[in-house]
């Protein structure tokens, strides 16, 4: 008898610990869904236009523009090197959105102000511009502020006095090297990068005639 009721409390465990294990997959997938459909929420605002169009927009009032959405082979490339995937515009919206899913988008702000400034001939413009990036990224609690060393804070402060092209130089090496390193693989990794790699059913189809 006693052993008939220790096999029924046995039997009824395992199917309350199966339960607890099919809902918490479920609440799993849930949330994964979730951060997905956000995440291509925060890709949309960055793209504004992905693909749809087969026009580029020159406006210059406004300055509208469309990116259109690379092939799976396009997308593959961009694994191969972290600059293929900056260089392409598509590729760069998409890592900037991946970042603001990750709560590090000041990482690549960061370093496309640092490439912007290195594009600035103006000497006014080369100081204007490197005080608001000191002002934004660098100084204590500034509202985007980047992780870097204090030692390299203090050579910015500096720097900052006389500014130039390359005053941000150590910081931007140093936040390039962070995002490579780290960022990056899991971007390769991400279910949106893995969809964008897939070839379409219309295009497989027209390859295997």
């Amino acid at each position: 008898m006693q052993s008939a009721v220790f096999l029924a409390l046995q039997h009824d465990g395992g199917r309350m610990e199966r339960g607890g294990s099919d809902g918490e997959e479920a609440e799993k997938g849930r949330m994964k869904r979730t951060i997905i459909k956000d995440w291509k929420t925060r890709l949309s605002y960055f793209l504004q236009n992905s693909s749809s169009s087969s026009k580029m927009k020159s406006k210059k009032v406004g300055k509208h523009h469309t990116y259109f959405r690379p092939s799976p082979k396009e997308a593959q490339l961009w694994s191969e090197a972290f600059d293929e995937l900056l260089a392409n515009k598509y590729g760069l919206a998409a890592f900037r959105a991946f970042l603001k899913s990750e709560f590090c988008e000041e990482n690549i702000e960061f370093w496309l102000a640092c490439e912007d400034l290195k594009k600035t001939k103006s000497p006014q413009k080369l100081t204007s511009k490197a005080k608001k990036i000191y002002n934004d990224f660098i100084e204590k609690e500034a509202p985007k502020e980047i992780n870097i060393d204090f030692q390299t804070k203090n050579m910015i402060a500096q720097n900052i006095q006389e500014a130039t092209r390359t005053c941000f130089s150590a910081a931007q090496k140093r936040v390039y090297s962070l995002m490579e390193n780290n960022s990056y693989p899991r971007f390769l990794e991400s279910e949106f990068y893995q969809e964008l790699c897939k070839k379409t059913p219309i295009a497989r189809a027209a390859q295997g005639t």
